[in-house]
């Protein structure tokens, strides 16, 4: 069975690595905007740091998909289909979410916050901040195609039991 090439195999699993991190930073952030202590610069900047860490992956990895090629798929069946436009919309949303993180920060008084240093100036709210919202959305949206992948990883390694998660593994066969 063909595989993808390292690279990309390097960058899917430092993606859902990075994916995770901005996950608990941003739900941390959100936690703390809340609460009487109330968020932090840092907060805010690590999280924007691993999220553009996310995008430029992203385009890594378009790049390296174009360059390396994949491999074949297993089949033409109606859930192939379904999961290569999966797979599709995966990448879109890893690409817009970071874009809405950076929408979200120029629009809001988040931006206002980092060129003060004052965290006093961050926002408890982000309400009639459209970038909030579709961000929002888009976490919703990564994480059900991320459950449909996963699920669909977990159909073909204890199911189908025909090899396709060895696709993306560093070891080689």
């Amino acid at each position: 069975m063909t595989q993808y090439s390292k690279r990309m195999v390097i960058v899917h699993w430092l993606t859902l690595i990075l994916l995770v991190a901005a996950w608990f930073l941003g739900e941390s952030v959100h936690d703390l905007r809340k609460s009487e202590e109330g968020a932090t610069l840092a907060g805010y900047i690590a999280h924007a740091l691993v999220g553009g860490a996310v995008l430029l992956l992203t385009v890594a990895r378009l790049l390296f998909r174009s360059k390396d090629g994949v491999p074949a798929p297993l089949g033409n069946t109606l859930m192939d289909k379904v999961a290569k436009g999966i797979q599709h919309l995966m990448y879109l949303v890893l690409f817009l979410l970071p874009v809405s993180g950076m929408m979200q920060v120029l629009t809001s008084d988040v931006s206002k916050a980092l060129l003060a240093g004052d965290a006093s100036l961050l926002p408890q709210k982000f309400t009639g901040v459209a970038a909030h919202e579709v961000h929002e959305v888009l976490v919703t949206v990564l994480i059900v195609l991320a459950a449909l992948h996963i699920l669909g990883a977990l159909k073909h390694q204890f199911i189908a039991k025909d090899g396709l998660m060895e696709r993306m593994m560093l070891r080689r066969k």
